[in-house]
């Protein structure tokens, strides 16, 4: 295994380093107070204070009440969640669903899976940007729709959609509104109340906590039906045995998230500018992907012409860069990311995109070294491309 000492970490997207004062708060919690939360003894107290207090923390980083915080296994669970067991539940009342295409498969699977058992999608367009139409949603809207879900920020091109106006649109219609704010949440600010948003899911591990554990905020009032079933935890909502210093970790990055977030977007924001800037600058016959300034602090996606993604990434871990060409569930597939195709990029563009996602912990310095390592291996592809040497016959033809 290689050494990651001098490693450059550009995948915060696909996870992030569980911070030391997270790992500090977690550790009483597996050898110390290990009590079961459910148990009636006075020991296992300590367990569920720990509980409660991590929900009450990541209640307040949206501005929800602790009792609508539900701990979860991670942002899939979330999703499937807020979309299978909310369509059910009101299955009565209409059985049509409206998202986007550029959806996490979280929730395009989710959907998927509803369909098969009789209700109806549909999948709303995004602009050249990746963001959605409004006056497309509200025209989409149906008497018998019953949720709109529609992710706070894209995982792979990093554009926030307009979701206060979803959220307004959705409450004027009644309907629920679930948006997957598993990368935006602790990275941009949220308030569930103001965005009038009904359910939202989270992850642990993509703000410096650890992973197998998020939560799914459900709005009170919000009749969704459990999604496991077993035991009484999580108010008969959620069974299973509360993973409890998963939970405590979950509790510390989300206060550590909020108390850091607008320094953190700051610094981020720099480096993401700076990054994108030398390289269009520097690289020929490259765009960014996203919309420039309605985006994630610390995403970069950018697509290359003439090259394959997937070459890229290894000749950029050859020289200690990780990077990835999209989102870290569908890293093993040849097709193109679903994504890239929805804002219109041709096959052949798409399958030559890196998304480089930054921490604060990164430096001008590891951009500099990084920029410099992408216009080298960029070259040395293109200069094994046939697509390109006919592209550069062609030019000199022209000219």
């Amino acid at each position: 295994m290689k050494n990651n000492k001098n490693m450059i970490y550009l995948d915060n997207a696909a996870t992030t380093r569980t911070s030391p004062k997270v790992v500090e708060a977690m550790m009483p919690y597996f050898s110390q107070y290990y009590g079961n939360p459910s148990s009636v003894y006075s020991f296992s107290n300590f367990s569920k204070d720990a509980v409660k207090e991590a929900r009450e923390k990541v209640a307040k980083a949206i501005g929800a009440r602790p009792e609508e915080i539900y701990f979860t296994a991670g942002g899939t669970e979330s999703d499937n969640w807020a979309l299978i067991a909310t369509a059910e539940a009101y299955a009565n009342k209409g059985r049509h669903l409206i998202t986007s295409k550029i959806e996490h498969h979280a929730v395009l699977h989710s959907c998927q899976y509803l369909e098969k058992r009789g209700f109806e999608v549909t999948y709303l367009d995004v602009d050249e940007n990746g963001v959605i139409d409004v006056n497309q949603l509200k025209q989409a809207i149906r008497p018998d729709t019953i949720l709109i879900s529609i992710m706070f920020a894209n995982n792979e091109i990093g554009t926030i959609e307009p979701i206060e106006e979803i959220g307004k649109i959705a409450k004027e219609k009644g309907i629920l509104f679930h948006t997957d704010a598993v990368q935006a949440f602790g990275h941009v600010p949220i308030q569930v109340d103001e965005m009038n948003i009904s359910m939202l899911s989270a992850s642990g591990h993509k703000i410096n906590g650890p992973k197998g554990i998020g939560f799914l905020y459900i709005r009170k009032g919000v009749q969704t039906r459990s999604f496991l079933h077993g035991g009484a935890q999580e108010r008969k909502r959620r069974a299973g045995t509360e993973n409890v210093p998963g939970i405590v970790g979950m509790g510390a990055a989300a206060e550590l998230a909020v108390k850091t977030m607008e320094e953190r977007a700051e610094k981020e924001t720099a480096l993401r500018d700076y990054l994108m800037k030398r390289v269009l600058e520097e690289v020929p016959y490259v765009r960014v992907n996203g919309h420039r300034t309605k985006r994630l602090p610390n995403n970069v996606n950018l697509a290359f012409q003439f090259i394959e993604g997937e070459s890229l990434l290894i000749m950029l871990d050859m020289a200690g860069i990780c990077g990835s060409s999209g989102s870290a569930c569908t890293s093993g597939s040849l097709d193109p990311s679903h994504v890239l195709l929805a804002i219109g990029l041709p096959h052949e563009i798409a399958h030559g995109s890196l998304r480089l996602t930054l921490s604060e912990e990164n430096t001008k310095e590891e951009m500099d070294y990084t920029v410099e390592a992408i216009k080298e291996i960029v070259q040395k592809l293109r200069n094994m491309s046939p697509l390109y040497e006919d592209f550069v016959k062609g030019q000199r033809e022209h000219r």
